[in-house]
């Protein structure tokens, strides 16, 4: 092997696992969160040697990533590739439900920019103007997102939440 591959194979091993966790959070499903690591990796791959600053290579994926989540999203139903009848993955039971898969099942009802701002905000714990570069928004951009985000989660959260007691916190 190259130097090329050696040096990304150790990164492809030391940070798959990380960048996966962040994938689930954002798309809800495993298999999903797979395919869009499998993307941002083959993205970087290409561009390894461009790539100047290596200090900066987990910002960088999980900008490929978080962008090709929203760009999933973007495209209509027909354009999305199907092989065979989908699998999904099994109900979350009603009760009593652990505490993660009821966050985990909310945060996927989030709108997908909102749930981008939440996980990178909250998961990550990027500053606001490095999740606004990711992004491609202003930071002003990223705290009414992930504002909004968070009362949509508070919403689906408590079902006894209701627009009156937003004030009252």
């Amino acid at each position: 092997m190259s130097d090329r591959d050696t040096a990304f194979a150790e990164y492809f091993s030391a940070r798959h696992h990380a960048m996966r966790a962040t994938a689930y959070l954002l798309c809800g499903d495993w298999h999903r969160a797979e395919d869009l690591v499998q993307t941002g990796f083959t993205k970087l791959y290409l561009v390894w040697n461009r790539v100047a600053r290596h200090e900066a290579l987990d910002s960088y994926l999980r900008q490929i990533i978080v962008r090709s989540f929203l760009d999933e999203r973007r495209r209509g139903w027909w354009r999305r590739e199907r092989v065979g009848t989908p699998q999904t993955d099994p109900p979350v039971p009603a009760s009593p439900p652990e505490d993660r898969l009821v966050v985990l099942q909310a945060l996927a009802a989030v709108p997908p920019r909102q749930r981008a701002v939440l996980v990178l905000r909250y998961w990550e714990d990027l500053p606001i103007d490095e999740v606004a570069a990711l992004l491609g928004c202003s930071p002003g951009t990223v705290k009414s997102q992930s504002a909004r985000g968070l009362d949509t989660l508070r919403g689906l959260l408590s079902p006894m939440h209701s627009p009156s007691e937003k004030g009252q916190r």
